[in-house]
């Protein structure tokens, strides 16, 4: 049984959880993680139910592998559409990025119009929408899928990119003119753009990031189970990915804000395989 010592998993499609990761390493520094990056099969926004439901499941296994106390789902695609399947499934704590999200913009909002910006999967899921309007059904919303934005990000494009600014100003257009003051994130990708997006909605937009809120609620769940570990130990990353280590520590070294080692390429038919 996983005890206060054993790492906490967390995976996501590609590069962009990393940045759950990294909230999540500035709130618990005490924590092992290790992280799971599925590059060779990003991204997962395209994909069909069906096949992200089975990709996460494979992620999971590959994750529990090694023992952690706790997964989060640092992908919004994934936690939109496999979620509920993977807590059926899997016997340990599972955390999800939507539900922190929603919980975000209904706090945020005064003027009580939210936009949602994610990929087409997510979108499609309706996952924010219906978790948001439990929340508070009085929230006027609007969501848009982007579906530029993750390969975008996956290439090492940055914000001063003319391609991202163009993207930004296509898919934001339609929120601005419904006069939303709170924009959620709905992928774990597109924080890698904020000041971008900040730059076509105007300081008066709130932006959401899902991620500092995941992060929050994680340390609450160590807590209520018990799970936190403390101490002076020093925190180890271990990162996986499916394709191309290299450019993985390159791109990841930029979000981290310092050097990504321990990068280690699993071979993304074995993970299929459980093996």
């Amino acid at each position: 049984m996983p005890d206060s010592a054993s790492p906490i998993g967390i995976f996501d499609s590609g590069i962009g959880g990393l940045t759950v990761l990294r909230e999540i390493a500035r709130a618990l520094p005490a924590e092992d993680l290790l992280y799971f990056g599925d590059t060779a099969r990003v991204p997962y926004g395209i994909k069909s139910p069906p096949t992200i439901i089975a990709f996460s499941e494979q992620n999971c296994r590959f994750l529990l592998r090694r023992a952690p106390k706790l997964l989060v789902v640092a992908c919004n695609t994934a936690s939109a559409a496999a979620l509920p399947h993977l807590r059926e499934t899997f016997d340990v704590p599972i955390l999800g990025v939507v539900e922190p999200g929603a919980r975000a913009a209904v706090a945020a909002t005064r003027n009580r119009r939210v936009g949602i910006i994610g990929t087409e999967a997510t979108i499609r899921s309706r996952a924010y929408l219906d978790c948001i309007r439990a929340l508070d059904p009085g929230i006027a919303l609007i969501d848009r899928a982007c579906p530029l934005f993750v390969p975008l990000v996956e290439e090492g494009r940055d914000c001063d990119d003319p391609i991202v600014r163009l993207a930004a100003k296509e898919y934001l257009r339609p929120l601005i003119e419904f006069g939303v003051d709170t924009v959620v994130l709905g992928c774990t990708h597109y924080p890698l753009l904020k000041d971008a997006l900040r730059g076509v909605l105007g300081r008066a937009v709130g932006i959401v990031d899902s991620a500092e809120e995941t992060a929050r609620a994680t340390g609450e769940t160590l807590d209520r189970l018990g799970l936190r570990r403390t101490g002076a130990a020093s925190a180890v990353y271990r990162y996986y990915v499916t394709d191309n280590p290299l450019r993985f520590a390159s791109v990841g070294s930029r979000i981290m804000g310092n050097i990504v080692e321990h990068v280690e390429r699993v071979d993304p038919a074995a993970v299929a395989r459980d093996e």
